[in-house]
């Protein structure tokens, strides 16, 4: 019972700002809404999903290329492969081009999955946007790309230094694939599990946070 009347007031209180907001704030309060949203529902750029339907799309490709094309650590992504190994779904071999390197391949099996994870994500996407007549769907497409465009170089600047940060610390910036997406591989920074590697921002920083915001003082 007070869980339920702690959560009403906090939507209560969500509401009130929201009105209080001007229409600039309102606009960055909704964003923030649909990131959370969209953070929930992907699996994670590093999950077996993920691997299985990036596999699917480009066929037999050398593990390395497949680590970065996921945008996640080697020893994360290793560990995933060879769970999917041992499932059956993939297989490992030996290049025969170059032996220092190994090629990774979808068994029968693993094409099935994989196909069958591809059409969930298509119906998500479908259902995303089933709100929107398609006349709207296109006129939001076109004012995201505008604001898309004008942030990308607006804050040029600041996003280099934001991800070479990150790169640093073994994170990731913002502008991988959402659907096969976490910011943090783990999904953890700390015991922050929502962690957007904003740290300039962070209301709450972890310990690399503090220490990223003490080097740019």
């Amino acid at each position: 019972m007070k869980r339920n009347e702690s959560f009403e007031k906090h939507i209560a209180w969500r509401k009130a700002h929201y009105e209080q907001e001007d229409v600039n704030g309102r606009l960055v309060i909704n964003l923030r809404d649909i990131g959370h949203t969209m953070r929930d529902m992907s699996e994670g750029r590093g999950s077996q999903k993920r691997i299985l339907t990036v596999l699917l799309e480009t066929g037999s490709i050398t593990q390395r290329e497949l680590t970065e094309r996921l945008g996640i650590q080697p020893g994360s992504a290793s560990e995933v492969i060879a769970k999917l190994e041992n499932a059956g779904l993939l297989t490992r071999t030996e290049s025969e081009t170059d032996r220092r390197t190994v090629d990774v391949a979808l068994t029968e099996e693993g094409k099935r999955q994989a196909e069958d994870a591809n059409s969930q994500r298509i119906r998500r996407h479908g259902e995303m946007f089933s709100s929107l007549s398609d006349e709207e769907k296109g006129m939001l497409l076109k004012l995201l790309e505008k604001v898309n465009a004008d942030w990308e170089s607006r804050y040029a600047d600041r996003q280099a230094h934001h991800h070479g940060h990150h790169e640093h610390h073994g994170h990731h910036g913002p502008h991988s694939d959402w659907e096969g997406h976490h910011h943090h591989a783990a999904g953890e920074n700390d015991g922050h599990p929502r962690c957007n590697h904003d740290c300039a921002n962070c209301p709450d920083p972890c310990r690399k946070g503090r220490a990223f915001r003490e080097g740019g003082k």
